[in-house]
């Protein structure tokens, strides 16, 4: 070739663009200064060729560029759903209890079928089983000493459930509402004693007596079945002849309390290792009480539906703020009880004025049980008005008792976790 290439120039790239440098020292005759060049770039003319190093830039493809791009989007995309995830998972995990029951509440109104096929197996008193299980595995043997050490808030709390706020149902039948069995039912659902798992399922989230909670259950379940038929007569309907299916009752409280209650703590006790790995993952077994206690509101709402769709909202608002002052009034209640006994038997000192006590005091004795007034609504025979009538109202009050005491107990454990996050 007769001209040779002196000088090749690329375009310079942008300032952003790394580059690499290779310079060709290769000698050469001096550089003579052009005279004209018409183009600056890349020339073939002798006369204004000049030997300069060789200068190869190496570009980034504009493809790397853009996947860098996506990169930043993407980190920027994961790191705003951490902004608002890492606040709902605290959210979630702080109101578990309450969540979980609403949600049973809704599931139920949505779909009752799956429900009513759960009620069909029993699910329900598969789920109290359960949670007997874990009560007895959770149970120490420490825990057991101090609940016989607080034997007089337990016989405090047997009078309030069986004697004590029986007494209420008086006032309720006063009250005139259509259909007057809403009135019935909630008078007869105060007679009741207290919750088979509900309150157990509270005090051991709110860090209270759990064994003080088992022992008032199982005593008050076990001695409500002589004690509610004889409540029924004298305050709901006097005249009336009430009979309660004693036999079957004392049945199913034994397997379904007593027995579970017993094989998780024989469970803990006998089989090597267990117990530590029940204090090491005791915030997993109260998550699971926790959706095993949801399963009654779901349960219970599938089954009421029907007649709840039958029924004028207006009035089962009515009978929904009727449960709710019912439990606030019991709570209040119980509160000034315990307080009062505190303040009468020593302040500070008093087994009535510790907090573990008072708690499983206030939530065991404040709670009403739904299975049990179910089983004595079926015995009634119409004897107050339609069965389902009598029980609706009563779903209402146990949900509205749980979701309360729920929020309740976790602005405990929040007030409980202020002063260790100050820290």
């Amino acid at each position: 070739m007769a001209g040779t290439i002196q000088t090749l120039m690329l375009a310079p790239p942008s300032p952003h663009t790394p580059r690499l440098l290779f310079r060709h020292w290769a000698p050469s005759p001096p550089a003579v200064r052009p005279r004209s060049c018409s183009n600056p770039s890349l020339s073939f003319n002798h006369s204004c060729s000049v030997r300069v190093p060789t200068i190869i830039r190496a570009c980034k493809s504009s493809n790397q560029d853009g996947g860098n791009g996506s990169e930043a989007a993407r980190s920027s995309d994961s790191a705003k759903e951490a902004g608002w995830g890492k606040p709902l998972l605290s959210f979630v995990g702080n109101n578990f209890l309450p969540l979980a029951l609403m949600g049973g509440v809704v599931l139920g109104l949505a779909n009752p079928s799956l429900g009513c096929l759960a009620d069909r197996y029993k699910l329900s008193k598969f789920s109290t089983f359960a949670i007997f299980i874990i009560s007895g595995m959770t149970l120490r043997n420490g825990d057991i000493g101090a609940a016989a050490e607080a034997w007089p808030v337990g016989v405090l709390g047997l009078f309030s459930i069986l004697v004590f706020t029986p007494c209420f149902s008086r006032a309720i039948v006063q009250i005139h509402l259509q259909p007057q069995e809403f009135v019935s039912g909630l008078a007869i659902f105060c007679c009741m004693p207290t919750t088979l798992s509900s309150g157990v399922a509270l005090t051991q989230l709110a860090g209270g007596n759990s064994a003080l909670a088992l022992a008032m259950t199982v005593i008050s379940s076990l001695l409500g079945i002589l004690m509610v038929p004889f409540s029924i007569a004298k305050y709901v309907a006097t005249g009336v002849g009430v009979t309660v299916p004693t036999k079957e009752l004392f049945r199913s409280l034994v397997t379904t309390l007593l027995i579970p209650l017993i094989l998780g703590k024989v469970n803990t006790t006998y089989i090597s290792g267990l117990a530590d790995f029940v204090d090491q993952n005791r915030r997993l077994f109260s998550r699971i009480s926790a959706v095993l206690l949801s399963l009654v509101p779901w349960i219970q709402v599938s089954r009421s539906r029907s007649l709840l769709l039958m029924v004028k909202p207006a009035v089962f608002l009515v009978a929904v703020g009727m449960g709710i002052i019912l439990h606030l009034v019991l709570l209040a209640f119980n509160a000034i009880s315990i307080n009062s006994l505190a303040a009468l038997s020593g302040g500070d000192h008093s087994v009535f004025s510790k907090k573990e006590n008072a708690t499983a005091f206030l939530l065991v004795a404040s709670q009403k049980t739904l299975p049990v007034l179910v089983a004595v609504v079926e015995q009634l025979g119409g004897a107050f008005g339609e069965s389902g009538l009598l029980v609706l109202p009563c779903v209402a009050a146990h949900l509205v008792q749980i979701i309360i005491d729920s929020v309740l107990v976790n602005g405990w454990l929040r007030k409980d976790a202020a002063p260790k996050t100050a820290r």
